[in-house]
């Protein structure tokens, strides 16, 4: 078998043959070029804390965790600040082969909704062994938002991945010489000298007004607002939830702890339909701030001039000076084993996001 990421047909495959199951059946709409879409079950539980199930089923531990149970086939409301449970309507029914990964939808992450994936007896979030059979479940945490959720609804996306998928940084740079990765934001790709490329691709934040930034360069969540309700696309006033943070005098801002910020990278970012990527999560290296929560990016992001990476930016610990065009984050690209048949932005797909500027989710109206 090749390493690399499994893609749209592929997944299609280990659906058909019943690898991966789930009651209502997985929809052909969960498939992404290179991820799988996971669903809420009906029944859902508010936890005394978060755990990590590393030697116990998780339904054991939730015995002696669960505050109570609640139901989700009508809607529910999930707390700010609250820790949740919620068993996922998929499971793996057959041992495979390959490392699953976890990551929250772009969605989630523009709530600042907090999500893990957990497995039986695995020892880490967001990650399932090869060989592991058995239910998926979802650690949720609200963090600035009341939300308000239904079983079917999908939170997190899992890939499949196998072997040595990681690109070189040799072969990052070749990449960038073959069709470009990183793009000014008048579409033209960076010179090959300034691409910043340490065991990935450094990219940095934008601070100031360019062409395709011309209002506020950022957005802060409000303290305390209504539920946003995550069925609803387009229904609610973007300024009922967060603040605009305008473009700061000499290209510096100062972000504050605990709060959470909307930002854009400053370059654009392609990634050819023959890679995908990952924005890695958390750097101690580059300051005490999480600087994105949802990061899988699938074949074909950005199309041909590149699509500006939004940033769910939290800061902690201490106030963090940040400058236009920091180093803020990292992209790791993979292979994939095959070319996908539906790639990013393609019509059959919901692609909310691409030719993105700096955007919230889609549940705000534009």
């Amino acid at each position: 078998m090749t390493d690399g990421i499994l893609v749209y047909q592929q997944i299609q495959q280990l659906i058909a043959r019943g690898a991966l199951a789930a009651s209502p059946a997985i929809a052909p709409t969960q498939i992404q070029p290179s991820s799988l879409d996971l669903r809420l079950a009906a029944r859902g539980h508010r936890v005394r804390s978060g755990f990590l199930p590393e030697n116990v089923r998780v339904a054991d531990r939730l015995e002696e965790m669960t505050l109570y149970t609640f139901d989700l086939s009508d809607g529910a409301v999930l707390e700010k600040g609250h820790c949740y449970i919620i068993p996922l309507l998929e499971r793996i029914t057959e041992p495979l082969p390959h490392l699953i990964r976890a990551n929250p939808k772009s969605s989630t992450g523009r709530l600042d909704l907090f999500t893990r994936l957990l497995a039986d007896r695995c020892g880490r979030f967001e990650t399932v062994p090869p060989g592991y059979t058995g239910p998926l479940y979802l650690e949720i945490v609200p963090r600035s938002f009341p939300v308000k959720v239904k079983a079917g609804l999908s939170l997190c996306q899992i890939r499949f991945s196998q072997g040595a998928a990681s690109l070189t940084d040799a072969e990052l740079r070749q990449e960038h010489q073959n069709g470009g990765l990183l793009f000014d934001d008048r579409g033209e790709p960076l010179p090959l000298e300034q691409l910043r490329i340490e065991n990935g691709l450094m990219m940095g934040v934008a601070l100031r007004q360019d062409r395709d930034i011309q209002g506020p360069i950022g957005y802060v969540a409000r303290r305390y607002t209504g539920v946003v309700d995550m069925q609803q696309e387009g229904a609610h006033d973007a300024e009922a939830y967060f603040e605009t943070v305008l473009e700061p005098r000499g290209g510096k801002l100062i972000v504050e702890p605990e709060e959470f910020y909307i930002f854009a990278s400053k370059e654009r970012i392609r990634v050819p339909k023959h890679l995908a990527a990952e924005m890695v999560a958390y750097d101690v290296g580059i300051g005490e701030l999480r600087t994105n929560y949802a990061g899988f990016f699938d074949n074909g992001f950005g199309g041909e001039r590149g699509t500006r990476a939004v940033l769910e930016v939290r800061p902690h610990d201490v106030p963090f000076l940040l400058e236009d065009g920091q180093v803020f984050f990292k992209l790791e690209f993979f292979r994939t084993q095959q070319l996908p048949e539906v790639v990013y932005g393609d019509r059959r797909l919901s692609s909310h996001y691409q030719g993105q500027a700096l955007k919230l989710s889609k549940h705000f109206r534009a």
